[in-house]
């Protein structure tokens, strides 16, 4: 299970987990709201609800290819009947549905996507489900602002390695008394080594496939290509002053690029950022 998130509700504090990147909503948490003795009850009540069973069916139809459409029907004819009760756990067996889920452990419970979540608040108070698409609403400004802070930090981290890799340029490629604009082309030159080593483009390639697009192709970047770049620009300062040729340091910032970007997207502390949890 992915690390939890909380938000606020009243009095209640209301568990968010990632269920195949998609926030699910402690269903079990909000239940407290209107029996804190018995929450698999009141999820109970709901989900014997006609009004349910037609959501759930609804959203797992447009969602889960392997949604037992024929179970669902057969659910259906008895919703809302006397003597109907449907569990999570029925729910989830007979028709194979994946909107809600239940989890083991400490943090354990019925969860619901968020889409599901918010009609369970519906059901429960109108005041309830405003709370908790404000909280919730809150939660995701957050996260947003936490990736924007940490690219924009990564973004000035290249900035400044640019400067190193450029002196580098300077003293090593660059002749006595040229001009500025002989000048531009051989920073330009290098820039590009970069941007193919890691964009696999130039910098005119990626403008001639994008021509709506303000910048550069830096500034539309991931945080980890970002880091990559920020890496890549000290140690082509580094291959510069050894004197390999342009084509040696394309070759190996290639091999650095492909290995650092694996990496990257494979540690844990990067997904947590990029998904702004604490």
């Amino acid at each position: 299970m992915a690390k939890k998130r909380t938000i606020q509700v009243g009095d209640d504090e209301v568990v968010i987990i990632k269920q195949q990147a998609e926030d699910y909503i402690s269903l079990t948490d909000m239940a407290r709201y209107k029996n804190a003795e018995a929450t698999g009850l009141v999820i109970s009540h709901w989900l014997s609800t006609r009004y349910a069973v037609d959501f759930l069916g609804i959203w797992e139809r447009i969602n889960n290819p392997d949604f037992n459409v024929t179970e669902f029907s057969n659910i259906r004819m008895e919703a809302g009947t006397n003597g109907f009760v449907l569990t999570s756990k029925q729910w989830i067996e007979r028709t194979n549905a994946i909107g809600i889920v239940a989890t083991p452990g400490r943090y354990g419970g019925t969860y619901a996507h968020k889409d599901i979540a918010f009609e369970f608040a519906s059901w429960l108070s109108p005041e309830f489900k405003f709370y908790l698409i404000r909280e919730y609403q809150r939660l995701k400004d957050d996260e947003t602002d936490r990736l924007k802070l940490g690219w924009n930090v990564q973004r000035t981290l290249s900035k400044i390695n640019y400067r190193i890799h450029t002196d580098a340029i300077k003293d090593t490629l660059v002749p006595p008394q040229v001009t500025q604009q002989q000048l531009t082309g051989i920073y330009a030159s290098e820039a590009d080594l970069l941007n193919v080593a890691l964009f696999g483009m130039t910098a005119i390639q990626w403008r001639m496939a994008n021509p709506d697009k303000e910048g550069n192709m830096r500034d539309y970047a991931t945080l980890e290509q970002l880091v990559v770049l920020s890496n890549m620009e000290s140690l082509n300062a580094v291959f510069i002053r050894q004197g390999l040729s342009s084509a040696e340091r394309l070759q190996q910032l290639n091999q650095i690029a492909i290995t650092q970007m694996r990496s990257l997207i494979a540690n844990n502390e990067i997904k947590r950022l990029t998904e702004g949890e604490n």
